[in-house]
């Protein structure tokens, strides 16, 4: 009868391991990491760790998800209204590029300058996440290049064609003249306090 595998034993190893070395162990450095005897039996846990998305192999190159190198702990809940009781319940780890970007290929960071924006909740010295490659809907925010520039704006289309909104009303709306380029939608606005 086989024997029953303690993942989340399994996982605490392969984290500390990535803590320290900052890379995944290879097939030998496993077999002393687990206690095993054989590479087959490091296979076979890795693919449950596959299975469980805490690992990737491709090619036979082991590569480490979010979810286990993934530092924050989800610990609940939080009620926004009214008080309510909370236990402290570890749930899962989690990478906050896996929870903020759903297509890494396609998107890039920028850091906001300037108040245009603000009434959107976007303030100068956030972050903002954008996606590459998607056509903007109309109230999507976006990082356009409009006659030569550069800017962050609400997109709006309709039958006089495309503009520029900002969310202050002290900046005007944005009619392009020669030139609209969009480089891609805004999908997360990150905000460090203190």
């Amino acid at each position: 009868m086989p024997r029953k595998v303690d993942i989340p034993e399994k996982v605490a190893k392969l984290r500390d391991f990535y803590t320290k070395q900052k890379r995944a162990p290879g097939y030998n450095e496993m077999l002393e990491l687990f206690g095993y005897r054989s590479k087959n039996a490091v296979f076979q846990l890795l693919r449950k760790l596959e299975h469980l998305q805490y690992v990737t192999i491709q090619h036979g190159k082991l590569a480490l998800t979010g979810k286990l190198t993934g530092t924050i702990r989800l610990l609940g809940e939080i009620q926004a209204g009214f008080p309510s009781p909370a236990e402290e319940e570890l749930i899962d780890t989690l990478s906050l590029d896996d929870f903020l970007v759903e297509r890494p290929e396609a998107t890039f960071m920028l850091k906001v300058t300037g108040d245009s924006m603000i009434d959107a909740g976007i303030q100068p010295g956030d972050m903002v996440l954008v996606e590459k490659g998607q056509a903007p809907k109309n109230n999507d925010i976006v990082i356009a290049e409009v006659d030569g520039e550069w800017t962050m704006k609400y997109f709006m289309r309709d039958r006089s064609g495309a503009r520029l909104e900002p969310a202050n009303k002290r900046y005007k709306t944005i009619h392009p003249t020669s030139s609209l380029n969009i480089a891609g939608v805004v999908r997360t606005v990150i905000r460090k306090y203190g």
